[in-house]
């Protein structure tokens, strides 16, 4: 009986210093006197590719296939940029037009 009691207010103890600890408290200001100089990378540059337009066949709508000669026209088709035009021609290969 002695022995819960005492492990109660250990507890309870326990949980006041932890409520304690989880009081916010103020951070001191910055100092603005010195100018801020930050620090050069250290981390090679990102190498840009063209975007991997091709989708995998389980993924793509077999029964709305439609070619894109049939929603537009050839002209509109001449201002697509390569990759597009890369793409179209794996489509034309593969059969998935």
């Amino acid at each position: 009986m002695e022995r819960e009691r005492q492990q109660k207010l250990e507890e309870q103890e326990e949980i006041k210093r932890l409520r304690k600890e989880l009081i916010p408290k103020a951070q001191l200001m910055p100092y603005f006197d010195r100018p801020f100089v930050p620090r050069r990378s250290e981390k090679q540059l990102t190498v840009p590719r063209e975007p991997k337009f091709c989708i995998p066949r389980h993924k793509t709508i077999r029964c709305c296939r439609m070619s894109c000669n049939d929603m537009s026209g050839p002209s509109q088709l001449q201002h697509l940029p390569s990759s597009v035009e890369k793409t179209e021609a794996l489509y034309k290969n593969r059969g998935l037009q």
